[in-house]
C-alpha cells in the first residue's frame, strides 16, 4: 500500500498530540508493507513520515522546490534533513521557488503515486493556494481515497 500525507502545519501542541495519536493508529493498520510519500514539511508530514519508518515501512520525499528546505522554520531543517537521508526514493518537481505552485506541483507528483491520502483536515478552505483542502479536492478529482483525520477536540490557530 502506498500511502501520502498531507496536512495543516503550525497546530497547536495539545493538538498535535491528538494529532499524532491518530497517525500512528493510522500507519499501524496497514502493516510493515506501507510505503508513505510525504514532503516531510514541519508537523503532520513529517511525523507520519516518522511513524512510517518506526513501522518498519518504507519513505518517499516529495522535494516541492530546490529552495524549500529554506522556507521551512529552520528549527524543522534538522528533522527534514533526516528523514530525506531515510528515503528510499525522492521526487522532485524540478521548480526552484518554495511558493504555493510549487507546493501544489508537489502535492499532484505525491497524489499521482499513492494509492490512498491522509488529511489532517479541520475541513476549512485552504488559506493559500497548495494548502490542504487543495490537495483533497485534487485527490477527490483523480480518484484517490481520502482518509480525513481530524480528532475530536482538535483545533486550529
Amino acid at each position: 500500500m502506498r500511502l501520502g500525507i498531507t496536512g495543516h502545519r503550525g497546530l497547536p501542541p495539545e493538538t498535535e498530540q491528538l494529532v499524532r495519536r491518530a497517525l500512528r493508529e493510522a500507519v499501524a493498520s496497514y502493516g510493515p508493507d506501507l510505503v508513505g510519500v510525504s514532503c516531510i514539511a514541519d508537523g503532520p508530514d513529517a511525523w507520519f513520515a516518522e511513524l512510517v519508518l518506526e513501522a518498519g515501512g518504507r519513505l518517499e520525499v516529495v522535494v516541492p522546490a530546490e529552495k524549500y528546505r529554506e522556507s521551512l522554520p529552520e528549527e524543522h531543517h534538522q528533522t527534514y534533513d533526516h528523514l530525506i537521508q531515510q528515503a528510499a526514493d525522492i521526487h522532485r518537481t524540478g521548480m526552484v521557488e518554495s511558493d504555493g505552485q510549487a507546493h501544489m506541483a508537489g502535492s499532484e507528483i505525491l497524489v499521482g503515486v499513492v494509492d490512498e491520502l491522509v488529511a489532517v483536515w479541520d475541513g476549512q478552505p485552504a488559506r493559500g493556494y497548495g494548502g490542504t483542502a487543495d490537495v483533497v479536492a485534487y485527490a477527490e478529482r483523480t480518484g484517490v481515497r481520502s482518509q480525513v483525520i481530524w480528532p475530536d477536540g482538535a483545533t486550529r490557530d
